[in-house]
């Protein structure tokens, strides 16, 4: 392939990534088809492209875009592994676990498990989105006839899991409290707080990780490894009333007995699995599924636990290990057969037990984050295996997060104490390297040999130092391109490839940032919506000044003292400041309708919704000094606006 500058188009695959992926064949079983049966076993019935829309008639989640995974044969521009698992989470509709238990999979990333009780239906998982879960629910009723929902259960805190839950209950069922919804303990903690502090970098860097601006196709998006992407469409959190406390709780639903298992800080900060004695059903919720998870998503999150996580499995099988005859996730399709499912539970145990321990090992040895990666590699007992592939983490980022939960960012050489910024280092790059045209020369030199991951980095410090320098930006992005068509993993390649697309075509045009759902505002304790306040307040610009707010709460009982000083919003609860700037005193609902921008604060004043004593010109001040996130900011180049 020859590299152009300021084409914008993307290019075809060059001969080092071909070669890579004709080594990968050969090294793969692919004529083991049994992956393929299972994820078609039991088909009932489906959506036509698993088409699902609005009310207002927006497309929120499509099938359609991915028709070109049709043929069997990868092109050279999608890694062949990875060609095979995007195929695989085609499959889509209603499908037959063991007769009374049923799953809707490929209408969102995650999916809706079914359970039959003696008169309903309990639905574990509600999928993202409210529409998601509304067309889930009609095919299995048209399948299965209609039944009442006998209980929901939230495996985990992940929004794919919870979102679509108003699309099971509707208002009559959640005003009559006789649907129980059950969830592991801390899950509202978790649920409402894990996104909401860090949300706007995260919602950034999500474009990354899953690829939502990248055209469908066999030079974009095939895959997220999980499924096919994050769905669109109205989210909304419903609040537990029955929490899983501790591993051997039970429950009986709708006559069914329910066993479960804790399995905090595993693919989620509180998450469970659980045993059905009546069907022979173990559910394991996100933690034994047909890839290898990731430790430490793009997006951003707190390192996952995989010592913890490979100990959950192990207690899987003792607890459970030759009872179950059929194991279902909620992702990807599930695993028959005693010896099936416990060997498959023992490989993906393993897997996170070797990936933690031989990192450790090496790290006590002195290697780097960076050297271990380079260094570890997976046995050939599991490497061979499907279902511990890398399609949404790898072994080569995730050793990076455990070297991180233990020792940190800092690898202890002192040349990484305190670098220079990407701006001021790529400058000094180039100019060390003799300049720009010196550094792009060796570098197209480089890219011919296939060396894309130096290449990245050397040009990246010409990008940085010279962010309008054209022919560095082409040829940066013809690199990250390359290193998108090789990826086994779907996160690496939609990583890749966004980053080609934006230094190409500058990032994409989203909408401004939505106010926080009113059911979400309403989810978080007061205490977690100050600290949301507290991270946008500027605090250079809060220099100097010193405000003092009480609040007073009528319908939960709290009150509150609100206090800048030293740049930094604190607060102290059940206590009130007697020489306070101002006191307010509300409901907190009418809190959350402010914060929602249903009303104003004066508009609620003017209603009568809040009483003021004191001088509330004191708060406009303080709501002065918050910083508005911008929802699009750059990664692959310089920030055009710095934040200060």
């Amino acid at each position: 392939m020859t590299q152009t500058a300021n084409s914008e188009a993307p290019k075809d695959a060059s001969a080092p990534v071909v070669a890579q992926h004709e080594a990968m064949l050969n090294a793969l079983p692919f004529d083991d088809t049994a992956d393929f049966d299972d994820a078609a076993r039991g088909f009932l019935g489906t959506l036509d492209h698993a088409k699902i829309t609005s009310a207002q008639g927006r497309v929120v989640w499509s099938l359609e875009p991915y028709d070109f995974l049709s043929t069997e044969e990868a092109p050279a521009t999608v890694n062949p592994s990875l060609w095979r698992q995007s195929r695989l989470n085609m499959r889509h509709g209603l499908f037959e676990v063991v007769p009374g238990v049923y799953q809707v999979r490929g209408l969102d990333i995650a999916n809706m498990t079914l359970i039959e009780g003696d008169t309903g239906v309990i639905v574990v998982d509600t999928l993202t989105s409210i529409e998601g879960a509304r067309a889930a629910m009609a095919l299995y009723f048209q399948h299965r006839g209609v039944r009442p929902v006998a209980a929901v259960i939230f495996t985990h805190t992940h929004t794919d899991h919870w979102g679509g839950a108003r699309g099971v209950l509707d208002d009559a069922t959640l005003l009559s409290g006789r649907v129980p919804i059950i969830a592991p303990n801390f899950f509202m903690e978790h649920a409402v707080s894990e996104n909401i502090i860090a949300g706007p970098a995260m919602l950034r860097r999500a474009q990354y990780q899953f690829g939502p601006f990248l055209a469908r196709g066999a030079r974009g998006q095939v895959d997220c490894g999980l499924g096919k992407t994050m769905a669109t469409g109205a989210v909304a959190l419903l609040r537990p009333t029955d929490l899983i406390i501790a591993t051997g709780d039970r429950r009986s639903i709708d006559g069914v007995e329910f066993e479960f298992q804790m399995a905090p800080n595993s693919e989620a900060p509180a998450e469970m699995h659980f045993y059905v004695a009546r069907y022979k059903l173990l559910n394991l919720a996100e933690n034994c599924t047909h890839n290898f998870h990731n430790l430490l998503p793009f997006r951003g999150a707190e390192v996952r636990d995989a010592l913890a996580w490979s100990k959950y499995l192990g207690e899987a099988l003792q607890l459970w290990g030759g009872r179950a005859e059929a194991m279902c996730g909620q992702h990807h399709w599930p695993v028959w057969g005693e010896r099936r499912i416990d060997t498959m539970i023992r490989q993906q145990r393993d897997l996170y037990k070797f990936a933690h321990d031989q990192t450790i090992r090496l790290m006590n040895h002195g290697l780097t984050a960076t050297e271990i990666a380079e260094t570890i590699s997976l046995p050939k007992s599991l490497d061979g295996a499907w279902h511990t592939r890398g399609y949404y983490g790898h072994i080569r980022h995730n050793v990076k997060a455990i070297y991180q939960k233990y020792l940190g960012w800092y690898d202890a050489n002192p040349v990484h104490l305190d670098p220079l910024p990407p701006v001021e280092a790529g400058s000094k790059y180039v100019e060390y390297m003799g300049g720009a045209e010196a550094l792009l020369s060796r570098a197209k030199g480089d890219f011919a040999k296939g060396e894309f991951r130096f290449v990245a980095q050397a040009v990246s410090h010409l990008v940085f130092a010279e962010p309008d320098n054209q022919p560095a930006r082409a040829l940066l992005a013809d690199t990250f391109e390359q290193l998108g068509y090789a990826a086994e993993s779907a996160t690496w390649r939609n990583a890749y490839l966004f980053g080609a697309q934006e230094l190409r075509h500058g990032m994409p045009k989203a909408q401004p940032r939505p106010s926080m759902p009113r059911e979400t505002l309403a989810a978080l304790r007061t205490e977690q919506l100050w600290d949301v306040l507290g991270v946008r307040l500027n605090g250079p610009k809060a220099e100097g000044k010193h405000i003092v707010l009480n609040w007073k709460f009528t319908d939960t009982q709290e009150s509150f003292v609100l206090a800048l000083e030293n740049s930094a919003l604190t607060y102290t609860e059940g206590v009130q400041a007697a020489t306070a700037d101002a006191s307010f005193t509300l409901g907190r609902g009418t809190l959350d309708e402010v914060i929602a921008k249903q009303t104003s604060f004066p508009e609620a004043a003017a209603a009568g919704k809040i009483k003021v004593i004191g001088n509330p010109i004191r708060l406009a001040e303080l709501m002065d000094l918050m910083d508005e996130f911008p929802r699009m900011f750059e990664i692959v180049e310089p920030k055009r606006t710095m934040a200060s």
